[in-house]
């Protein structure tokens, strides 16, 4: 008797939380600028993983942060939006954490780092 595949992609195949990584993570400033289009790419899972993701300034500053808690879905995509600055343009990194029970330590990290350009570029 023959296994019946009914995953195309092997790598689509849900893992156990020991095994459950962030794939990729990117980031692309809108073209208004104060606007970051946000990727998030995990292992495929059996049980649902939580997410924090946190937009930083050139300084380190904390721009903005978002929460997934328990994401039915390992492939995501979110807007993340550029608050309490008169110009966005600067560099900026994306650091993601995914974990379980507890966030210390995550399970798995990543960042990202991007530019907005200046408004007259």
């Amino acid at each position: 008797m023959s296994d019946i595949n009914i995953f195309d992609d092997p790598s689509k195949v849900p893992k156990p939380k020991d095994q459950i990584r962030i794939e990729s993570v990117k980031a692309a400033p809108y073209a208004d600028r104060f606007r970051v289009y946000v990727e998030v790419s995990v292992t495929a899972f059996l049980e649902r993983p939580n997410l924090i993701l946190v937009l930083r300034d050139s300084q380190g500053k904390i721009v903005n942060e978002v929460n997934i808690i328990e994401t039915m879905h390992a492939e995501m995509d979110f807007t993340i939006h550029i608050r309490n600055v008169d110009d966005p343009a600067g560099d900026y990194s994306l650091d993601a954490e995914l974990f379980y029970e507890t966030r210390n330590p995550p399970q798995d990290t990543a960042s990202y780092t991007f530019t907005i350009p200046p408004a007259d570029e």
